[in-house]
């Protein structure tokens, strides 16, 4: 689907919705009324100093006057790998966009992820993963990391890492095998009505903020995450 099919299909009572360059912001008239925060990145954008910056100044100025859902809707390259985004310090950039994310879901503003294209690396934590919950529509292509770039930081070959991605979904990019490991929430099917699937979703949203280690457990993905953030948990609280 494209980015205009997708607000056509989710506010079907209208949006005003600005694509600047590959930069998304604006609102969006829910199907049960209120509005939505539309922010994100298009047309495989790659996401540097500059869009950051402008995401987190949106999201932060519609929390003192707006309410509703926000919605983060993505297709994306990776973080812009350039010198002067680097020197500028990206890093932080990209964890103040995601921090932005998070305090909005913490008061109220509860987030959702919409990944319809493609998104790895830095951009795809600062945005899609970033939220509450991601929803993946049919043909999006998510990769924390592709297998070249894997082989490079763990020295195995990427055969060796084609092989294990077989049977370990923590290695292999892709929608399914991100769905496995709880990272994607759910699945939509684009050729029904968005806007009720939103709508379906809103409504029986997990009250914690994160709980990917929890569907990776029970989709067998992740089979350890849940186990050992619950032992730090209760390693930190103790006397």
């Amino acid at each position: 689907m494209t980015l205009a099919e997708i607000l056509a299909s989710l506010f079907p009572g209208g949006h005003e919705v600005a694509n600047d360059n590959g930069v998304v912001t604006g609102y969006g008239t829910l199907r049960a009324g209120g509005q939505a925060l539309i922010v994100g990145v298009s047309d495989r954008k790659a996401l540097g100093v500059d869009e950051a910056i402008h995401l987190s100044s949106f999201v932060l100025g519609a929390l003192r006057n707006r309410s509703g859902p926000i919605l983060v809707i993505v297709d994306s390259d990776s973080q812009r790998m350039s010198k002067r985004d680097e020197l500028l310090g990206l890093n932080e950039f990209l964890a103040h966009l995601a921090k932005c994310l998070i305090y909005a879901d913490m008061h109220d503003r509860p987030t959702i992820g919409i990944l319809y294209g493609h998104s790895a690396a830095g951009a795809f934590l600062a945005t899609a993963l970033a939220t509450r919950v991601l929803v993946g529509l049919p043909g999006a292509s998510p990769a924390v990391m592709d297998l070249p770039s894997m082989s490079k930081v763990t020295k195995l070959s990427v055969e060796i890492l084609e092989e294990k991605a077989k049977s370990t979904p923590v290695f292999a990019p892709g929608l399914e095998n991100l769905a496995q490991t709880g990272a994607v929430h759910r699945t939509w099917n684009e050729t029904d009505s968005l806007a009720a699937q939103l709508e379906a979703l809103l409504g029986e949203l997990p009250d914690a903020l994160d709980v990917r280690d929890v569907l990776g457990k029970e989709r067998k993905g992740r089979m350890k995450a849940a186990e050992i953030a619950e032992r730090v948990h209760a390693l930190a609280l103790a006397p």
